[in-house]
């Protein structure tokens, strides 16, 4: 439990404090001489005397709604506290209001009869009205810590998220690509090493930015390019990737690493079972603080379908869900015999 004082934490509450209990002393004195109670010098000695000391000393009230909590202590327990406390702080102000008042102005307790009743009454009146103030002060400083940790807690909850998103497609970009380099590792050696100097530098740079959510488009793109020469090797001229992106968008924000499933998916339904050269066609464009991106191939219907999880789809949602709240701002598009992806990327 923190048992730091909130004026040492928040200087201005502090500020505020102080400003009020010596406007609220100025105000009684102005209706007190305005109504001919009193002159000015009684009542100002009476007020700043005992109003502004009130105030002073109540800082210390703080302390015992912490101590005294309801959630460790029973009711009668919190209430015995603060009738000590109320005690023991009215009989201090009312002595050391008393000593001040006798030595700016004598004759004024000698003119009060009542005094010790009115001091009394005025000092625990007084006490209610700062313990009300503390206890408000105290439900909103938890309650802005209890909001400032569930915004940590989203952050964290979110960032394991991601992390476990990008976990599950990294492996099973890995292993394809991996398949890809031993197929080739006996019939031509030498496109089996620039596959692996390829995905050396596509790994290189997916751990580079693995702690980066986003990335510009154009980084994004030249990331893509590697993978895409990975699987050019392996698929030679059937494989024809076409790149159209508007100048004004190579800065935009992207995901990191969340076109790769759109290609590889592109590669595993159209370009692996054609016998023609397979265009696959990237178009990037910014609408309206957006950006879009259409990533288009077209394909043989009556080829056989290869049968996969669609992890690589399903992770682009959630990805979209976990940063922009919404998993629909990837759409498909299958015309039988194109297939086509849009994602839309908001920039603000």
């Amino acid at each position: 439990m923190d048992f730091k004082h909130p004026f040492i934490k928040t200087p201005r509450l502090a500020i505020s404090y102080i400003a009020f209990w010596l406007i609220l002393a100025v105000v009684m004195v102005l209706v007190v001489v305005t109504v001919g109670e009193s002159d000015f010098i009684t009542a100002m000695t009476d007020r700043f005397a005992y109003v502004v000391l009130f105030g002073f000393l109540g800082v210390a009230i703080w302390y015992v709604i912490k101590f005294s909590t309801l959630e460790d202590n029973s009711v009668g327990r919190v209430i015995l506290a603060h009738v000590i406390a109320a005690t023991i702080i009215v009989l201090i102000w009312l002595y050391i209001g008393t000593v001040i008042t006798k030595l700016i102005n004598p004759g004024q307790l000698q003119e009060d009869n009542n005094y010790l009743f009115t001091g009394i009454y005025n000092g625990y009146l007084l006490y209610t009205f700062n313990v009300v103030f503390f206890y408000a002060v105290n439900y909103y400083l938890a309650f802005k810590e209890k909001t400032k940790n569930e915004t940590k807690l989203k952050a964290l909850v979110k960032e394991a998220e991601l992390h476990a998103l990008k976990s599950q497609i990294n492996p099973h970009f890995l292993f394809n690509s991996l398949n890809s380099i031993s197929s080739l590792t006996m019939t031509d050696p030498a496109k089996a090493q620039e596959m692996v100097i390829n995905l050396s530098q596509l790994m290189r740079y997916s751990l580079k930015h693995d702690q980066r959510e986003k990335v510009t488009v154009q980084q994004e793109i030249n990331n893509n390019e590697l993978y895409l020469k990975i699987e050019k090797v392996r698929f030679g001229k059937k494989l024809n990737p076409v790149f159209a992106i508007e100048e004004n968008c190579s800065k935009a924000e992207i995901p990191n690493m969340i076109l790769q499933p759109l290609y590889e998916n592109a590669i595993k339904y159209g370009v692996y079972e054609a016998t023609e050269t397979i265009d696959v066609i990237t178009h990037c464009r910014c609408d309206d603080n957006k950006l879009v991106v259409t990533i288009s191939n077209s394909y043989d219907k009556d080829a056989v379908s290869k049968k996969g999880e669609g992890i690589g789809l399903r992770n682009i949602r959630d990805r979209l869900q976990v940063i922009y709240g919404n998993p629909h701002l990837l759409k498909i598009e299958d015309n039988q015999n194109e297939f086509t992806v849009t994602l839309t990327i908001p920039q603000n």
